[in-house]
């Protein structure tokens, strides 16, 4: 995934871009980076963040840089932001989204004359420097920018730096956010709306899908307004979000809350646990809006130990982030031991970080562990956000399953299984039980989840679930 934080300011804004971009740590772990703009020109900072937090890479750069604009950025992948020499000028880049036609986009290029791109140490080029060089193709930042969102295949929310402010461009469906946010002699340009509430911003406005804006210290101009249709992602709120964002005017604490509360009253008088509990961190409003429904008590049972695993050191290898996140977990004995659990994760993707969980429970003395998913069976890898570093559809237990029960038909029947009144749904929700030695099992329903939002479905992407671009 990434996050970003931009600052456009009447005086030096290297502090509140060193913060802000902090802020979005929970949506990154492999690099960050911060641009200014100021007296003396450009300044640009990119780090590894894999084994140790933003703050304590930057904070010898803070000192050193000075500036009234700047961008920074979490990234999972490409390091940014990126300094780009052009026709129009200098300036520097930051993207979030995914580019799923990148090679294309690429064999175009050179076709058309350029010559050639950076290469990274794995072998690919950065997407977030072709898509600089699509936009360098223009005569305008602005003719540029809508350039490029025509030709890209998934979605890209973008910074641009230049000497004359910020360009904030939406993606063209608005599958991330974009905020803006305001104080006096200064405004910033957010991922996610918390990040700069406490450095004395208040909400100004949220930009449309496809909107493009420049963020000066004297305003937002409206340069290309937004289009109609929105299909902002779901899955921010059951997993990505940090709970005191908003998105949409949806807090995403609120509607994990909701969820638990309508997983709930599709259990009501069908199940009996001791205790409510949601895995750490991303599980724990679900479980307490359940709590707070059924009256089941709400307790912690295992402990997120965090002072050195924060989510940040996740590294790529995925035996090591299972041996990660079992190092995590710190059972209570006395919380767990005779206890029928009902446990509530964000998803399960994979489905072993959550088996190893529930054997974990059951060699601590849980009698029972029934489990509760917050969204629906994840069908389809994203096409959109890279939220998982997953390369296969067949890496999601859901689809393993089809697969070995349906052979090459299984893409035919696959809205069968995501239909929650259908028998193949069922089974397969038997199936997943079984596999994970859960006592039983239940997936948030899409229509709940809906609900659970409370903006119209259309305006909402829903595609991992039920393939509906």
């Amino acid at each position: 995934m990434g996050g970003f934080f931009g600052v456009t300011s009447k005086s030096d804004c290297t502090l509140d871009l060193f913060y802000g971009t902090d802020y979005h740590s929970h949506l990154g772990t492999r690099r960050g980076g911060m641009a200014v703009h100021g007296k003396d020109g450009f300044n640009r900072a990119i780090h590894n963040i894999q084994n140790s937090p933003f703050r304590t890479k930057f904070e010898r750069d803070v000192e050193e840089m000075e500036g009234n604009y700047g961008i920074g950025c979490i990234s999972d992948f490409e390091p940014q932001p990126l300094l780009i020499q052009s026709h129009m000028g200098t300036f520097a880049i930051i993207m979030v989204g995914k580019v799923n036609n990148a090679d294309q986009l690429l064999k175009a290029v050179y076709e058309n004359g350029h010559s050639h791109f950076q290469e990274m140490t794995n072998g690919q080029v950065n997407v977030t420097e072709l898509i600089a060089a699509l936009i360098s193709r223009k005569d305008s930042y602005v003719e540029g920018i809508r350039y490029a969102q025509s030709l890209i295949d998934g979605s890209m929310t973008l910074l641009l730096l230049t000497p004359e402010g910020i360009y904030a461009a939406r993606d063209l469906y608005g599958r991330t956010p974009v905020a803006i946010g305001k104080k006096e002699d200064a405004y910033c340009v957010s991922f996610e709306s918390f990040a700069y509430i406490n450095l004395g911003y208040h909400d100004y406005r949220n930009l449309g899908p496809g909107e493009i804006v420049l963020v000066t210290p004297e305003s937002v101009e409206t340069l290309s307004p937004p289009c109609e249709k929105m299909k902002i992602c779901s899955f921010l709120w059951v997993y990505y979000g940090y709970p005191t964002s908003s998105y949409e005017g949806v807090n995403v604490e609120q509607m994990r809350y909701n969820c638990g509360s309508l997983l709930a009253k599709r259990d009501a008088g069908t199940i009996e646990a001791d205790i409510v509990a949601g895995v750490p961190d991303s599980g724990v409003a679900h479980a307490i809006g359940y709590a707070n429904e059924s009256g089941i008590p709400y307790a912690r049972p295992f402990i997120k130990y965090t002072p050195t695993w924060p989510r940040s050191f996740m590294p790529t290898n995925q035996s090591q982030r299972n041996l990660i996140a079992r190092m995590k977990l710190i059972p209570v004995q006395s919380l767990i031991e005779n206890r029928k659990l009902l446990l509530i994760d964000d998803s399960i993707v994979r489905g072993t970080q959550l088996r190893e969980t529930t054997e974990f429970l059951y060699n601590s003395g849980a009698k029972q562990v029934h489990v509760r998913p917050a969204c629906p069976p994840l069908l389809f890898g994203c096409k959109y956000l890279n939220f998982s570093r997953s390369k296969s559809d067949l890496e999601l237990i859901t689809r393993r399953i089809i697969k070995e029960w349906e052979g090459d038909n299984d893409v035919n029947v696959l809205h069968e299984y995501a239909d929650p009144n259908s028998d193949r749904y069922q089974k397969l929700l038997d199936e997943i039980c079984r596999l994970q030695n859960f006592t039983s099992l239940r997936y948030h329903r899409l229509d709940d989840l809906i609900q659970s939002i409370g903006i119209d479905a259309c305006k909402v992407c829903t595609y991992c679930f039920d393939g509906k671009e």
